[in-house]
């Protein structure tokens, strides 16, 4: 029985429905029988069906996505209606609840996108804050589901909406930041630095402002397994963008630690945040000693250092490849940066390995290291193998939702 709630009937071309059945929430254009469709003139909501009519699931239509359906329900009695979207909210936020609790901690994510059956949006706590980034047109079309929801279930202090940047313009989507309190939005609003915690140590952000987010929570247990390797080590954090890593290393006792990075903004926040944490008492107060920060191109930087300079070199890249057609100069980038790495290692040192690429699986990854060490002619083993902590969760039927991957490597 056909919901009257749910006008529109789309339909799967013969053979494009294998990946949809097994719950994969994306449907492209050319999946799309649009002779035998009705094609909506506005987003909506439509039941998609396979070339027989029978039943896939229900989803969101919007042809100026460069995804034109998402799905989001494949139970034909529960149509994804805004109670839907309020309680999928609820539930997400719900399996973050031992999170809560913790005094180490008070950053972290609480929707991780289409992995919580919600495309297009991620959520990330900041103490008091709480900040969406919107990278699908789905979730900017039900954004005030999402604000009152969060606002119902947590009470925060702000509400921050940011347009992703990385998705803005393959989805339409004009980049802006909308501010809310208490659930109304709030117009002109400044700027305004949070500080929060993670394992312990206490990082700033300015909301609204930065990558992503603001702060990469995505490496909160990397960051700490990477530490047990720092102890009076000389370290090289690469990419060290505002210094997870290098906060992290420093209070694990490293001897010393170049910090490098391209952007002035970035190193100007690390600084601020080792003056914090020296105050509080997280880093000893002598770590002007053990600390040189560096503005520079991370590969330029790596080519003029003398081979075997550091006993632990963290490479934490962003991301090299947007899409599967980026792929291949994205692994080249990849074995060049880590061949450089590999060189720069002291022999038994350990470099600390990572991609956020989604469109890089880990079995390339692995390979291009194989292939990195072969080229300097150096055996190197694979200590522990990395990933995203439970927060960024990894959704079976949608293997893209495991994006980041690690590796700790020594270098023999």
């Amino acid at each position: 029985m056909i919901d009257d709630r749910v006008k529109t009937v789309m339909r799967i071309r013969l053979g494009k429905e294998k990946q949809l059945v097994r719950r994969h929430p994306w449907v492209f254009s050319g999946a799309i029988d649009h002779k035998n469709s009705s094609i909506p003139d506005q987003p909506s909501l439509v039941r998609v069906e396979n070339s027989s009519g029978n039943f896939i699931a229900y989803g969101w239509y919007d042809h100026l996505s460069h995804i034109p359906i998402r799905l989001l329900s494949w139970d034909e009695a529960v149509v994804p209606d805004a109670l839907w979207w309020q309680e999928t909210m609820k539930a997400a936020i719900g399996r973050r609840s031992r999170l809560f609790s913790r005094k180490d901690l008070s950053t972290f994510r609480l929707v991780h996108g289409e992995a919580d059956l919600i495309p297009g949006l991620t959520v990330d706590r900041y103490d008091t804050v709480i900040v969406c980034l919107i990278s699908a047109r789905v979730a900017w079309d039900h954004r005030e589901i999402i604000v009152q929801t969060i606002e119902k279930v947590l009470h925060p202090a702000v509400i921050v909406l940011k347009v992703d940047a990385s998705f803005s313009a393959i989805e339409q989507l004009k980049l802006s930041t909308e501010w809310y309190r208490q659930g109304y939005r709030i117009a002109d609003h400044q700027k305004e630095t949070v500080i929060f915690r993670e394992n312990n140590l206490s990082y700033t952000v300015s909301i609204g402002s930065g990558q992503k987010s603001g702060f990469y929570c995505d490496q909160r247990e990397n960051r700490a397994r990477v530490a047990v390797y720092a102890a009076r080590a000389h370290v090289l954090d690469a990419c060290c963008y505002t210094g997870g890593f290098t906060l992290n290393a420093l209070a694990a006792g490293a001897q010393h630690v170049t910090a490098v990075d391209s952007s002035a903004d970035a190193l100007q926040t690390l600084s601020q945040q080792l003056v914090l944490n020296s105050q509080r008492g997280t880093i000893l107060p002598d770590f002007l000693e053990k600390i040189t920060l560096v503005q520079e191109d991370v590969f330029s930087y790596l080519r003029s250092v003398a081979p075997e300079s550091f006993d632990l070199i963290i490479l934490d890249p962003p991301k090299f490849a947007q899409t599967k057609q980026q792929v291949p100069g994205a692994l080249r980038a990849y074995k060049d940066i880590n061949r450089l790495a590999m060189k720069a290692v002291r022999p038994g040192g350990v470099v600390a390995t990572f991609s956020c690429s989604g469109g890089v699986s880990r079995e390339q990854f692995y390979t291009m290291l194989a292939w990195a060490a072969k080229d300097i002619g150096r055996d190197v083993q694979i200590m522990e193998t990395l990933g995203q902590p439970g927060d960024h969760p990894v959704r079976l039927s949608f293997p893209e939702s495991e994006y980041l991957k690690g590796y700790i490597l020594t270098v023999l």
